[in-house]
């Protein structure tokens, strides 16, 4: 049991001939793991570890990565759906949002542009949905 009280579930991975594994050591192909938090990653394996293309679900806060993934990172080009704050489209770098890339806010706004370690750097664009209106710099 859980230091807060709740079960924590098994790590399960399911592979794409459909035997079950309690862990992904040395595992290579398609798969859908359920981790003890409840995130769920569907997706491309290599030597147990997510490598490739895939669709990660986070359980605490309903967000959805849709991408590449390199030694267990977002890494390359994806999606990140952020539950009720907006979406990121673009390229990654070792989990975090780098190189070119577009924001969509939950308003409608949208920045596009460069992006440095998670942060916006460089030339953008920020685009006002509701009165239209573009700064650029």
């Amino acid at each position: 049991m859980a230091e807060d009280g709740k079960d924590e579930l098994p790590y399960r991975l399911i592979t794409e001939n459909g035997e079950e594994k309690k862990m992904s050591r040395e595992y290579a192909g398609k798969g859908t793991a359920y981790y003890p938090n409840g995130d769920i990653y569907e997706g491309d394996f290599l030597d147990g570890i997510r490598e490739g293309r895939g669709k990660y679900t986070y359980a605490s806060n309903g967000d959805k990565y849709d991408g590449e993934w390199r030694q267990n990172l977002k890494h390359g080009i994806g999606k990140l759906v952020y539950n009720g704050k907006g979406e990121y489209n673009g390229y990654w770098e070792n989990g975090r949002r780098h190189g070119e890339g577009v924001f969509t806010y939950p308003n409608g706004d949208i920045y596009s542009g460069w992006w440095k370690w998670g942060e916006k750097e460089g030339t953008g664009t920020y685009i006002y949905k509701a009165s239209g209106m573009k700064i650029y710099g």
